[in-house]
């Protein structure tokens, strides 16, 4: 195989494996920006409190990034 079929397929395999993960993002990040404020959550995890959003938010800063979205997950916060 060529450098360059090579490098068509990696980036398709690549595109096939992030489009589910986008889609499930995008219902989630409203704002399209990345990261999950506590409005965005709540929309979809009704049930989540204030001091379960500030638990999750390592940095402070009050939006959940993927890193912190992972933790919570593997934590049994977060549903997978």
């Amino acid at each position: 195989m060529t450098i360059k079929k090579t490098l068509v397929a990696q980036t398709a395999f690549a595109i096939a494996l992030a489009v589910p993960a986008f889609a499930q993002d995008a219902a989630i990040d409203v704002n399209g920006d990345g990261m999950y404020s506590y409005a965005e959550l709540a929309a979809v995890l009704p049930d989540i409190t204030d001091d379960e959003f500030i638990a999750l938010d390592a940095s402070g800063d009050g939006l959940l990034d993927a890193a912190e979205i992972a933790a919570g997950q593997e934590a049994g916060l977060l549903p997978s």
